[in-house]
């Protein structure tokens, strides 16, 4: 076969493969921010080809957001050019139909025929198979092949939030990374790990005349997502600052997170009678969820501590409907049927029983808008809360972080060369 083609036998690719063009319009419509099973139905994929894509590549598409060249063959003209063969087109008249020269398509029946049974057999889909696979020219990440550089890039992207005295500040458990998930914002670790562009500009200030200690921000969000890299260890983007196991298309991550939370139900626009607890009406509102996504809300007066709580049952269809991304929330506590079960439950009070309801972030009450107009009760949302040493922490370690201002220099730093200049 090496004689026949000029190529070392290669492996049999089995069904014919998904082509890269078809995967290029994947990507140009998940730069829209769609989502990966929409933007797989759009181009006539399985979704689970889709997902597998989006996860393979980090969510950076890289080349495959580049057009193809018009130097090499396509699919359609592979497909002219098997149909022409078959027909016995001499190679001369099949490269003036579409418009290439004679030697591109003799060498494409020779070096792209398959090879199945000793003989060459021209087949567009093995064709393009080919093409592919020997189209691809892999290099050696450079965190693989400098291990000084890659052990200073990990250790800055780990880390933890030390307080002024060196000790640690213990935050929420770290929630163990499988692969896949974003971590929950409260299971994450306190991070004082500097961000990929932190760490790519202030190499240059820590081995100004040392060119083999640099490497892009970019080429580190490389190594982190892109599967097969094996520059970095993966369970690392837990430390970035977002958190994410896969990059976000810029399109999709323009949506608010917390858009149902305004300046106008913050809790400092709270009335002041509610915070001395002096005066009856106002109420605190949690909602707790237990096994096998049962769930209830909870209603506590400040005034007299008095409780009352909110069934939330399961809507019609739940564990019957298949669970779709985006879809209808059936396990009892989505915005509409929250907003409706908080309604029913306020409605058996006094009017002057009804003045308040302070609620945390979750994205349960986001309905809150209709909840004040049917009921007349006024939402506002909690603050985060964080104890003194805890934000003195957090003051230390973000002034120990190079900024792009200051020439990739730490606020501490600059501050320090100021207080001995004037000293």
């Amino acid at each position: 076969m090496k004689q026949l083609t000029g190529r070392d036998a290669m492996r049999s690719p089995g069904a014919p493969s998904l082509r890269r063009e078809v995967e290029r319009q994947f990507w140009v419509q998940i730069a829209t921010g769609i989502t990966s099973e929409k933007a797989a139905d759009a181009v006539g994929v399985s979704q689970a080809v889709g997902s597998r894509w989006f996860r393979h590549r980090g969510g950076m598409p890289l080349f495959m957001s580049n057009p193809v060249s018009g130097r090499y063959l396509s699919f359609a003209e592979r497909e002219e050019i098997g149909l022409l063969w078959a027909q016995d087109v001499g190679v001369r008249e099949i490269a003036r139909r579409i418009g290439r020269s004679p030697s591109t398509v003799s060498r494409e029946l020779t070096r792209n025929a398959a090879t199945r049974g000793g003989q060459l057999e021209y087949r567009a889909s093995v064709a393009q198979w080919k093409s592919e696979l020997m189209a691809k020219r892999p290099k050696p990440a450079k965190l693989v092949k400098n291990p000084r550089l890659r052990q200073y890039v990990q250790e800055r992207l780990e880390g933890k939030i030390l307080d002024a005295h060196g000790r640690q500040i213990d935050g929420p458990r770290q929630a163990p990374f499988i692969g896949r998930n974003k971590p929950h914002r409260g299971d994450r670790k306190w991070v004082n790990g500097w961000s990929p562009e932190q760490i790519a500009n202030r190499l240059q200030v820590d081995f100004p005349d040392d060119q083999s200690m640099r490497i892009s921000h970019e080429a580190i969000y490389q190594a982190l997502y892109i599967q097969g890299r094996g520059a970095l260890k993966r369970e690392l983007v837990s430390y970035l600052r977002t958190g994410r196991a896969l990059r976000t298309p810029r399109a999709r991550s323009r949506a608010q997170a917390w858009a149902h939370v305004s300046e106008e139900v913050m809790i400092s626009s709270r009335p002041a009678e509610a915070e001395d607890r002096a005066v009856p009406g106002h109420w605190e509102g949690d909602l707790i969820i237990g096994l096998n996504r049962s769930a209830i809300g909870t209603l506590v007066e400040r005034s007299s501590r008095f409780t009352m709580l909110v069934h939330l049952p399961r809507e019609a269809g739940y564990g019957l409907t298949p669970r779709t991304k985006n879809g209808p929330a059936l396990a009892g506590y989505g915005a509409i049927t929250m907003a409706n079960a908080l309604k029913r439950t306020v409605s058996t009070l006094p009017t002057q029983l009804c003045q308040s309801l302070t609620w945390d972030r979750g994205k349960e009450l986001s309905d809150h808008a209709r909840f004040t107009v049917d009921s007349g009760v006024r939402v506002f949302f909690a603050d985060p809360r964080w104890s003194e040493q805890e934000i003195q922490a957090v003051a230390l370690t973000l002034n120990n972080r190079p900024r792009k201002t200051l020439g990739w220099r730490t606020p501490a730093e600059a501050l320090n060369d100021y207080l001995q200049s004037v000293a």
